[in-house]
């Protein structure tokens, strides 16, 4: 079991740019147009945020204000899809026999957002990228339990997923719109004065089949029922069942 406390967060989807717009969704959660609109990222200087693929900025837009310029906390990046549109123009070049290159090959894999994080912002600390399956967001919950177990006094988690391009449609079907989910988490202290930061524990147990599969991408279910004030909740992927206890 693990237990964490979120200190901040922060969201980013087509049309939800502000907390209340979240909570306003999380009342009844649809899915919104989009239409490749990017966040205006202005915590980056224009010549950088040009450099930037939608998914970076979008990583970057929600990732930026839970940590200042004078913290050095660690990095967990989570998507289970990662930067499929330059994939898919890297494809594309490979189909037309036109020479790839190496700049976009290189942000094209799934650590490089960890990595233009931490370049973009001076972070010299741990960065861990990880690509799991519809339940990437548990797993990346988990990586930061450890992290905290091991010493750090906070960890900085963004789960981000991209709308894909039209040829992956009959493929990629757990992104109904791109959003970028970042939560600032830290230890839960309860020998010292009680915060009014939210609490929550993740259970891990064996599913065996017969539950449905949550109708939202998880991290969004998760800021959904943040929002509304939900006690519990429970993610069931495959042979996992992750179980969702808040505590305070």
């Amino acid at each position: 079991m693990m237990e964490f406390r979120i200190e901040q967060w922060r969201a980013w989807a087509p049309g939800l740019d502000s907390p209340q717009a979240w909570t306003t969704w999380a009342q009844s959660p649809v899915a919104v147009p989009d239409r490749l609109e990017q966040p205006e990222c202005l915590s980056l200087p224009a010549m950088q945020r040009r450099r930037l693929s939608r998914l970076a900025r979008m990583t970057m837009e929600v990732a930026s204000p839970l940590c200042s310029n004078e913290e050095q906390l660690p990095f967990v990046f989570g998507s289970r899809h990662g930067e499929t549109t330059r994939t898919f123009a890297l494809l594309g070049d490979v189909t037309d026999e036109q020479p790839l290159s190496p700049t976009q090959f290189g942000l094209s894999v799934h650590n490089a957002i960890a990595g233009q994080w931490s370049i973009l912002r001076g972070q010299r600390g741990e960065s861990v990228a990880i690509a799991g399956e519809a339940d990437t967001f548990e797993h990346a919950l988990l990586e930061s339990a450890m992290l905290l177990e091991a010493g750090a006094s906070s960890v900085l988690t963004v789960i981000a997923e991209e709308t894909p391009p039209s040829a992956y449609a009959g493929w990629i079907v757990d992104v109904p719109f791109s959003y970028a989910l970042a939560l600032r988490l830290g230890r839960v202290d309860t020998s010292g004065p009680q915060s009014t930061d939210a609490c929550w524990q993740l259970r891990l147990d064996r599913h065996d089949g017969g539950s449905a599969h949550c109708a939202w991408p998880h991290a969004l279910d998760f800021l959904r029922a943040s929002q509304t004030g939900e006690k519990s909740l429970e993610h069931v992927w495959k042979t996992r069942r992750w179980n969702w206890q808040r505590t305070r």
